[in-house]
């Protein structure tokens, strides 16, 4: 069908099914019901600012009065000195979602940033109320009548003005009923509470009844006769918020961003996982007290109350929006805490190794990007080391050569002998270590590092005589055809100390051949074929003897391979239990079956009767 001969097109109007609407932002866009006072305190505050823009002598009033049941049921009545509307901005605004008052009379560069910028508004209180009526008075048009708008759950409202003396003074009174089962949130106790968390910060005098809400100046504003005395007034304010003392208190200010707060330093360690909510508040109310990325990732150990005037809410006013002005107070913010740990570092060395004691992680999270901080760092971050737990500083002037491992497991392999044949090597297996270690020559021109490998380790440790290991040929030859299922090779070397009969080295390349062997042996006939495609030619693992030990020395001369195979799988077992090694199911039955057969050995002997068989001149043997 082409354009001439086309049907004309009908206009139509959305419709909105307002309990549907409800029931989605309950569900989906708040993440409770209380957030209904938030909204109605909202509107109070922007109606004020409204009026006192054009008018600075106006009153700053906002009432909160929880009603008692008087036959329909208890309710809320909220009541306010701002600017008021007439009946053609009642049907204009209160009526039609998705139109904000903070849009009308260059209001919104005054209150920008607030939700009042979306149209929600009221639409919030029927989460909690089936009937709303507002009763308002216009501060711009003072002749005109106070108007009333009633609006129910169904969506049907209703408009009419009413006398002069219904509402002598301009502002808006707010009436909530309730829903049924939506009582609880009208109790007073609940009111006072919800304002108090919400409205704390904002700068109007706000009550319950009488009761004030706002606790002027915040806590982090207040003069103090003492540095002591701020720190314990502190301390207070972060247990009432987020229940626990903290560490240390760092001083949030980034007046280019309109921030002022405080971060509070947990006193007990976290996960860097752990999604740190920090509680901000916008112009005054409450955003949110879960809000992320506040803070760099890396400063998971504090948690912050602010108060700003440029980060944008999303719609829900529960979270921050990702804009550039968030992403430039994110590193202001991160750049104060920054500056709290180097001011430890130079002027209180004793706090900031408590502070380490618990937090080191955090700290070595934000020196890999931060060679400034690594360098101020250095003498105090922990590291776990042949030499103890040290700081790579220290470490590194003791060492010409600072060798590392990647896994926790290939220190736990080498540190004994390494320690004994006077190898400095650092654990890089735990989050962080072992990138920070390979930044150390970019902080300390000069320091060597390497990282520590099998090889390296066996160089290091004293050969034995050729003659000596020709003559042991048999033995080795023993142990080697034992573990050679296990995909390990057997050397001899002598090295200190003489308590480690046997060492076990691998490294990854090796692990993973060995894992990718395990597979192959459990797969189907397809997928065997697969990983046997994959077969490389990786080093094998090396369980190591020690020839300066008096019990390898023993086995070594012991004549029967039975018992020698069985005392090398021993010595296998107790080399991979030195190193922490997980045991694989090959290796756990390894174990088991050389236990019996030492247990065999002991047992009967080569020679001896067996005791089952009955001892002569008992009378065991012909039953008496």
């Amino acid at each position: 069908m082409t354009s001439e001969n086309a049907a004309p097109a009908s206009s139509h109007t959305f419709q909105v099914d307002l309990r549907g609407l409800v029931d989605l932002l309950s569900h989906h866009l708040y993440s409770s019901p209380r957030v209904y006072l938030r909204e109605l305190l909202q509107n109070a505050v922007d109606a004020v600012t409204a009026r006192r823009t054009a008018d600075p002598g106006a009153p700053d009033r906002i009432r909160l009065y929880p009603e008692p049941d008087d036959g329909d049921g208890a309710g809320l009545r909220v009541e306010d000195s701002g600017v008021g509307l007439t009946e053609a901005e009642v049907h204009e605004l209160l009526a039609t979602i998705g139109r904000s008052s903070k849009r009308a009379g260059g209001l919104e560069s005054v209150r920008a940033g607030f939700l009042g910028q979306f149209g929600i508004g009221l639409l919030a209180c029927f989460l909690v109320a089936e009937r709303i009526r507002v009763v308002s008075r216009s501060a711009r048009e003072p002749g005109a009548p106070p108007v009333e708008w009633t609006a129910a759950d169904d969506g049907s409202y209703t408009v009419r003005t009413l006398p002069q003396a219904a509402r002598p003074e301009p502002g808006t009174t707010v009436h909530l009923t309730p829903r049924p089962g939506c009582a609880e949130w009208f109790e007073p106790a609940r009111v006072a509470d919800l304002a108090r968390d919400f409205g704390s910060l904002l700068p109007y005098d706000v009550r319950v009844g009488e009761t004030p809400v706002t606790e002027l100046p915040a806590v982090w504003d207040r003069p103090y006769p003492s540095p002591a005395a701020r720190r314990v007034a502190l301390a207070a304010h972060c247990r009432d918020v987020f229940g626990f003392t903290p560490l240390d208190a760092v001083e949030l200010d980034v007046p280019l961003a309109g921030v002022r707060g405080v971060a509070y330093v947990l006193p007990s360690a976290v996960s860097p996982a752990q999604r740190a909510g920090h509680r901000v508040h916008l112009k005054g109310m409450l955003l949110t007290a879960r809000a992320e990325g506040l803070l760099p990732d890396w400063a998971f150990f504090v948690r912050c109350v602010v108060d700003t005037d440029s980060l944008r809410p999303t719609a829900s006013r529960e979270a921050l929006y990702e804009d550039e002005t968030l992403l430039a107070v994110r590193e202001a913010l991160g750049g104060a805490v920054r500056d709290w740990l180097t001011s430890l570092a130079t002027g209180d060395p004793e706090r900031l190794t408590q502070f380490l004691s618990v937090h080191h992680l955090g700290v070595k999270s934000l020196a890999r990007h931060d060679e400034e901080m690594l360098r101020t760092m250095l003498p105090w971050l922990p590291f776990e080391t042949t030499d103890g737990q040290v700081s790579l500083a220290e470490f590194a002037q003791r060492h010409p050569v600072v060798h590392f491992t990647r896994s926790v497991e290939e220190f736990r392999q080498v540190a004994p002998i390494a320690s004994a044949q006077g190898i400095g090597v650092v654990n890089g297996g735990y989050t962080y270590d072992a990138e920070l270690v390979e930044l150390l020559p970019r902080v300390r021109p000069g320091t060597a590092v390497a990282e520590l490998d099998p090889d390296t380790v066996t160089a290091h440790l004293d050969g034995v005589d050729a003659a000596e290991e020709l003559a042991l040929s048999g033995f080795l030859g023993v142990a080697r055809a034992r573990l050679d299922p296990l995909a390990c090779d057997v050397v001899l070397r002598a090295f200190h100390p003489l308590t480690v009969p046997a060492l076990h080295l691998d490294d990854r390349a090796a692990r993973h051949e060995r894992a990718r062997a395990d597979e192959e042996e459990q797969a189907d006939e397809l997928w065997a074929d697969i990983l046997g495609s994959l077969r490389g030619g990786a080093p094998r693992a090396r369980l190591v003897l020690n020839h300066r030990s008096p019990l390898v020395r023993r086995i070594s001369t012991l004549g029967a391979p039975e018992l020698v195979g069985s005392a090398v799988e021993a010595l296998y077992g107790q080399a991979l239990l030195m190193a922490q090694r997980p045991l694989r199911p090959a290796d756990s039955a390894l174990l088991n079956r050389a236990f019996a057969g030492l247990l065999e050995w002991a047992t009967h002997p080569p020679g001896a009767a067996d005791p089952a068989a009955g001892a002569p001149g008992t009378g065991e043997e012909d039953g008496r």
